[in-house]
């Protein structure tokens, strides 16, 4: 069976955005990208602005005829739309697997200094027979 991480092993150390988050994102720079208010595409989409703000943060889970209602109040397609999610999960992958190979350099790096302090001699305080007498 494929790996879902593609056969990157840095993938697995940083979870995957969910997709409502993602389209969110996306609806939100789509909007402002026009210069419209919450209320604006929201009267279009025929949906509360609360709604679509719970939308934009990913705080709710949209259905397809919802998603579909904003693209259009946007003037896009559901195709267009998906495409640039699509874009954006795989930029924001490619982002998080950058970072964990730094990460993973970071870590191998401290590992390498915490292994030199582990060869060098024990601390050993010295204790005067005068001290151990008192």
């Amino acid at each position: 069976m494929p790996s879902q991480n593609g056969g990157d092993p840095s993938a697995a150390l940083t979870p995957e955005p969910l997709w409502r988050h993602v389209l969110g994102h996306r609806l939100r720079v789509t909007r402002l990208g026009r210069g419209e208010t919450l209320a604006e595409t929201a009267r279009r989409a025929g949906i509360s602005p609360q709604y679509l703000s719970e939308i934009e943060r990913g705080r709710k889970e949209p259905s397809s005829e919802l998603i579909a209602a904003v693209a259009g109040a946007l003037d896009t397609s559901l195709l267009v739309l998906t495409a640039q999610v699509a874009a954006d999960l795989r930029g924001q992958r490619s982002a998080a697997a950058r970072g964990s190979a730094f990460i993973s350099r970071a870590s191998a790096s401290a590992a390498r200094a915490s292994a030199s302090r582990s060869r060098r001699p024990a601390f050993t305080p010295r204790v005067s027979a005068l001290a151990l007498a008192a």
